[in-house]
């Protein structure tokens, strides 16, 4: 098994992006000018919006974007390659991305039907970067709408990430870990995510330090000697009402007791009972294990003195909504000199040619607080629409950062930003479950642009 460390990530692709990139060389048409836009076409049943998340990792991507000689001629040797001419290759070789990114901030709360970011730059690093940008934005913004969900039906009780476990490789726990806070979550057990991110990491133990002593009450006794008032105690190894006796009677502080098993709520509430009879109101309740926004917000509903909840395997999987389907596709390209805006017709899957822009258009509350009304989606050189909010904002120029993408550090504005927005959006479409459908409208000019382009595919 062959093993290295991704340096240029060139290879990073699926291998349809360098057989266009080699036909559109030999075309002559590789450097005319393209732009792609990435998009969601139809929202999972379950979800009625959108956390954009996963920007920053495509950025730091499309900046270290290469191929060193080793991968040149891997690809080279290839069978779709063999007639392949040297300057492909040699155009490999020296590669870096050099195009422009706009792109919707992180945390951005967002709809099907409208553009998340738009790539414009030479067709074939255009083309070439489809994969990488689906892969991240369309996991890492699952993730996050998943945590949003979740963050909102914990109302305002912490919700903690648990999820690398469970993750499909610990890369992908990573970036779901990052993406969860985006989402609203207060932290998460991954420490690279703390290392690499500064997203506070916590975390208790696990069933198997109980059963490695042959005491429960000597196991929490050790425990507390090591980490003091920091502690929080699992107490449903053997019988969780004993374990929350023990941890009450250890009579030193603690930051709370853990649940990770059984009916939450009637537990909850005789721990709680238990804790207060003992005196010790101030030690908090943790609930984890297979819990998702639907139990969590059944949970709230009823009251269960939960002060926290840890989230693992329906959080980093995104489990009732895995696939976010969004896709990346040619919205214009220089032809002769002069842009062309193409689209495609295929049922279900029809594009709609331009660059655009979305703009988030705001109706004013009773006590002076806005909220969303609707998004407008207008050609990006055309007028802009009165008090509506331009989402798509410049990242990348040239290759190198813009804007936000050169200003903002850290992961808490991102953070900010969707629970901003989450608070703007009205709760109808927030639901859970039978959410309103939040309208996204394209502009008669854009109307009007498909429609001729309709008639040209049909030689009308």
């Amino acid at each position: 098994m062959r093993t290295r460390e991704l340096s240029g990530l060139g290879l990073l692709t699926d291998l349809y992006q360098l057989t266009m990139g080699a036909a559109y060389l030999k075309r002559g048409i590789a450097d005319s000018r393209a732009s792609f836009e990435l998009f969601v076409r139809h929202l999972p049943p379950v979800r009625s919006y959108m956390v954009f998340a996963g920007l920053e990792p495509v950025l730091e991507y499309l900046g270290r974007l290469s191929f060193s000689a080793a991968e040149v001629e891997y690809v080279r040797r290839h069978e779709m390659f063999q007639h392949v001419g040297r300057e492909f290759f040699e155009r490999l070789r020296h590669l870096r991305f050099s195009g422009d990114l706009w792109a919707m901030p992180e945390g951005t709360v967002a709809f099907a039907g409208e553009p998340l970011l738009r790539v414009e730059a030479p067709l074939l690093e255009a083309q070439l970067v489809e994969t990488f940008l689906l892969s991240m934005i369309n996991f890492q913004t699952s993730v996050a709408t998943k945590a949003a969900r979740m963050t909102q039906a914990a109302a305002g009780r912490p919700v903690i990430e648990f999820g690398t476990r469970r993750a499909h490789t610990p890369y992908a726990g990573l970036y779901g870990a990052r993406a969860a806070f985006i989402g609203g979550c207060a932290g998460s057990s991954n420490l690279e995510a703390g290392y690499l991110y500064g997203i506070p990491v916590l975390g208790t133990f696990a069933h198997s330090y109980t059963l490695a002593f042959d005491d429960e009450a000597v196991a929490f006794r050790n425990f507390w000697d090591v980490f003091r008032q920091r502690t929080t105690l699992l107490i449903d190894t053997y019988d969780t009402l004993r374990g929350a006796e023990r941890a009450a009677s250890l009579g030193r502080p603690l930051r709370a007791v853990r649940l990770d098993s059984g009916n939450f709520l009637q537990l909850s509430r005789r721990v709680r009972a238990l804790l207060d009879r003992h005196g010790r109101p101030e030690i908090e309740i943790m609930a984890s294990g297979d819990l998702n926004e639907y139990r969590i917000e059944d949970l709230t509903r009823l009251q269960a003195p939960i002060n926290s909840y840890g989230v693992g395997t329906e959080l980093i999987t995104s489990q009732d909504a895995p696939a976010l389907g969004g896709v990346y596709k040619l919205v214009e390209i220089e032809r002769q000199g002069r842009p062309a805006q193409p689209a495609k017709f295929s049922p279900h899957k029809a594009t709609v040619p331009g660059r655009k822009q979305v703009y988030r258009m705001m109706r004013a509350a009773r006590g002076g607080r806005a909220s969303f009304d609707h998004d407008w989606v207008e050609l990006q050189d055309a007028p802009a629409p009165a008090a509506g909010e331009p989402l798509l904002q410049p990242m990348l120029r040239g290759g190198k950062r813009v804007g936000l993408a050169a200003q903002e550090t850290g992961l808490q504005p991102a953070q900010a930003r969707c629970r901003r927005q989450l608070e703007q959006l009205p709760a109808r479409f927030r639901r859970l479950v039978e959410a309103a459908h939040y309208p996204v409208r394209l502009s008669p000019r854009l109307q009007r642009l498909l429609r001729e382009a309709r008639r040209r595919q049909q030689g009308g």
